[in-house]
Formats: C-alpha cells, structure tokens, sequence
C-alpha cells in the first residue's frame, strides 16, 4: 500500500478572514517538510505541496491518483514572486495579474529550474495564480514556498468545495485539512496561455472571457479554446469533474432543454429508475409531478454566480443520495455559462444535444 494512502488527517478549523498564525504556521511547516496540506481557496479546496521538491509534489499525484499528465497549478502570494517560478512574464501576463489578482485567473508562463518538474507534466511552462482567499495566502506566506495545488478530491471526480468534501475522498491519503468554510465561487479558475497578441483560454472558470476581453490592450484578442490537448493547464481532460454515478447532460436551450430534460426524467422513472437531477429554479414547476426524483437544487439561471457556487456541492450530494443515475442540462453559454457548462460537459458520461 501506499504509504499516501496510510497517513493520519489531521483537521483544524480556521477562520476564513483571520486565520490563527499558529494553526498556519504549523500547516506551513508541514508544507516545507514534503507533507501535504488541504486547503480553502476562493474557487475550490486546493490540495498543497511544496511546488519546489519534486518527492512533495509526486506525493500529490499519488494521494489523488492522478495522471501524471496533467499539470498542476502553483499559487504565489504575489506579482513580486513570480521570479520563483517563472524567468519570464510578457507585458500581457503582468497586465493580466494586475488587473485579477489576487484572484481566480491562472496564466501559464515558462517555467523557471527550481521548480519541480513533475508540476509542469514535464513541459516547460508552469500555471501560476495568485489567490485571494485569506486562509489561502496566509499559508502560502507561512510555508515561505511557492504551493502546487490542484483541487483537493480524488482524480476526475468532483472537485470539493469544503472540507467534508475532502475528507471524503482523501481521509488518511493526507497530512492536514485547513477547515475554513466554504470556497466562496465553487469552481476553478479560468486559466489563460499567451502567445503574441493572442490571449488563448485554456479552460473557463470564475473570471468570463468577457471581462479578460475587457482588460486586454488595444491589438490583444481572446483566441478560441484550445480543444484536444492539455497545453499546459489542468482540467482539460476530456472526462473530469465527474460523480461515481452516471450524468446525463442535455444541451439545448433553456426552454427547449428543460422539455428534453423532463423526457429524460419521465424515462428514467418508467424504466423503474430514481433519477436525480440538478434543478435550476426555472425547471421547478415543469419537474413538478415526477416522482419518484430526487433534486438537487442550484438557484436560478438568472443568477449563474449562485449556480457555480453550488453546481459541485449539489452534484456530491447527488451522488451520496439514493438516485441510481443523474441529469443535468446546460445553461446559457454567457459568462459564468462557458465554464458551468464546461464542468457539466466534461463530468458527462452521456451527452444529449449538438456536441
């Protein structure tokens, strides 16, 4: 057995706003020892190591089982500290971190020696945010290190949003989970590559193409998605993201959606299915009369910022209940909608509707 998957999980709570210099400074000291430390962040709880020793960092991907593939993120504590990561940032990339951070935007930048291979998936560039949760850069502060830290659950299933979420998949694989409440967004950053004059998404999350538009400088264009490889950012498998039990995901839009997704239900149920279902509040009153169902409830398309912060938590919830399988339709593709729909996308094992 793996000695990750044999380790005593020490939890201590925190207070998201003013965290105990104590309680961080003992989390940082796990963190300069190669240990591994599970912690809040303004998108999702991230799952830390030291980002400059490469035994730290394969214990990340061994405690997740996780493909070692698929680069992780490495969070800093501010712009004066990308020299420890990067030995190049071009005038786009400052511009960018200036304008978001701290917050939930992670460029991909050449990767500077010191830090460990294994981060990068062996290529030559690093992810790098800043975040803005207090407990997040407090620890980072007190590790005195640049932190590695994909999200804090077990490979390809659903990222966790508190620390019962990790718990419940990486109990005894870890050293320590910093209890700090909920993540606030709950979901993960939009990461962004630069090349010339072109800022290329990566993946959508909390910040939309929308407003990076918005930030960039005349002659600087958003290029499409890249789409069939991992170009140096997590999260771009084309299976992630996903509960253990089946998601059926119809994409089409809202109100034809919502009667394709009341087709699907009223199948499940006649087959003797208890389908679960990720309701918006415009949904309601057509799922009104099926039964049995079980719902997990996201708030209403109307207010997509509301949605994200719950699509992760509902979707765990689903998952531990008695529903023998899931569905899910899309939400508009605006703003928050591309990364919403991205996470649904990716977590799908069945897709209904134009790919």
């Amino acid at each position: 057995m793996s000695p990750h998957r044999n380790r005593r999980t020490r939890v201590v709570r925190v207070d998201r706003d003013h965290p105990s210099p104590a309680a961080m400074a003992d989390a940082g000291a796990v963190i300069r020892a190669g240990g591994l430390v599970a912690f809040p962040t303004e998108t999702v709880y991230g799952l830390g190591a030291n980002a400059l020793d490469e035994e730290a960092v394969h214990s990340v991907f061994s405690a997740k089982e996780r493909d070692a593939g698929d680069p992780l993120i490495v969070h800093i504590s501010s712009v004066d500290s990308l020299v420890l990561v990067t030995d190049s940032a071009s005038p786009t990339a400052l511009l960018l971190f200036q304008r978001f951070a701290p917050g939930p935007l992670t460029v991909v930048l050449p990767r500077a020696a010191p830090v460990a291979p294994p981060v990068s998936a062996g290529l030559p560039t690093v992810a790098v945010r800043i975040p803005s949760h207090p407990v997040a850069r407090a620890l980072i502060e007190a590790a005195g290190v640049p932190i590695a830290a994909p999200s804090a659950n077990r490979f390809m299933r659903t990222s966790a949003t508190t620390a019962a979420h990790v718990l419940e998949d990486l109990d005894g694989r870890i050293d320590l989970v910093l209890d700090g409440g909920p993540a606030d967004a709950g979901i993960e950053s939009t990461v962004v590559s630069i090349e010339g004059k072109t800022v290329f998404i990566l993946r959508a999350g909390a910040i939309t193409a929308e407003e990076i538009a918005t930030a960039l400088p005349a002659g600087v264009t958003i290029g499409s998605p890249v789409t069939g490889s991992v170009a140096g950012s997590p999260g771009m498998l084309e299976r992630h993201y996903a509960p253990r039990k089946s998601l059926t995901l119809v994409r089409a839009p809202s109100s034809l959606g919502r009667a394709a997704l009341a087709r699907e239900l009223s199948t499940a149920i006649a087959a003797g299915q208890t389908p679960g279902v990720l309701v918006l509040d415009e949904d309601a009153a057509t799922l009104s009369g099926l039964a049995p169902l079980i719902r997990g409830h996201l708030g209403p398309e109307s207010d997509l910022g509301r949605v994200a912060s719950r699509l992760y938590t509902a979707m765990r919830d689903l998952d531990r209940s008695q529903a023998t399988e899931l569905f899910a339709r899309s939400v508009p593709p605006g703003g928050l909608g591309a990364a919403i729909n991205d996470r649904l996308t990716r977590a799908a094992a069945r897709i209904i509707g134009p790919e």
